[in-house]
């Protein structure tokens, strides 16, 4: 019987934008990127992709791809499918846009999950590169009561169990956990494989599963924000540099530790 893998991925704006076109729409508390910079998939759900194709191609397996958001460019997210992915699902609605709310997008992930059936191993991101956040996995897994292993290098499906090497400060550990289980992946698992012409042919033809809240049966309430994001905005730097001088290295040192208490920086 074919190990079923939910996949987490996330489409975010391009980390690789040049800071000059970084803009925030005041009123909206959003970041507005140019036409000509389209979003991405995660970076880090990329390593989430290649680890379920791994355990793919040593085994009989299904992947399917879940993203939450309020609208889709269905060229980025169809990577995962052109990758080597079987289904992929989108949930898409205008209360969908608060996404710096992790509980808010783990219930909406949870939900889909249910109505998929379950999966028998959930692989996700270790974090997103928009909110860096690191909390929607561990939500989910406490929501869906599932066991959860962080910061894997390398992820295998050995008789109904995970095996995961997972990374620590000095090194590695290998840590099991049994099915179903959820595993959040670092860069370290390896590159991403890159989709071949038979995979993005394949993908085009692909049409993904699209699911608003009412498909997810979400009460109104579940829907109410636990965050409030009060204001965005890019951090502005006054930076001067005074140099100071004295007659000889002891004085100048004299001089800079009395400028530095004058400023109360010691």
């Amino acid at each position: 019987m074919p190990i079923s893998i939910g996949v987490l991925a996330k489409q975010v704006i391009d980390p690789e934008m040049p800071m000059a076109a970084f803009q925030i729409d005041a009123n909206s508390k959003q970041v507005v990127t140019p036409a000509t910079i389209p979003p991405v998939v995660n970076g880090f759900d990329e390593n989430a992709v290649e680890a379920a194709l791994q355990i793919k191609d040593s085994q009989e397996a299904t992947i399917t791809v879940i993203s939450a958001g309020p609208s889709f460019a269905l060229d980025v997210m169809k990577k995962p499918l052109s990758m080597g992915a079987d289904e992929l699902v989108l949930l898409q609605d205008d209360s969908f846009r608060n996404t710096i709310d992790s509980f808010f997008t783990a219930q909406l992930l949870a939900a889909a999950i249910r109505k998929l059936g379950g999966f028998d191993l959930i692989i996700c991101g270790r974090q997103a590169s928009d909110w860096d956040n690191a909390q929607v996995p561990l939500g989910l897994a406490e929501i869906l009561g599932m066991a959860s292993i962080t910061l894997a290098r390398k992820v295998e499906v050995k008789e109904g169990k995970v095996v995961v090497e997972r990374l620590i400060p000095d090194g590695y550990e290998v840590v099991e956990a049994s099915l179903p289980a959820i595993v959040t992946v670092s860069n370290e698992l390896g590159q991403p494989r890159y989709p071949t012409l038979r995979g993005i042919m394949a993908a085009t033809r692909k049409r993904p599963t699209i699911w608003t809240a009412g498909d997810l049966e979400i009460e109104s309430g579940q829907l109410e924000p636990r965050i409030t994001l009060h204001d965005l905005f890019v951090p502005v730097r006054n930076q001067t540099c005074e140099i100071i001088e004295g007659d000889d290295e002891a004085d100048a040192a004299r001089l800079l530790a009395l400028k530095l208490r004058e400023d109360k920086l010691i």
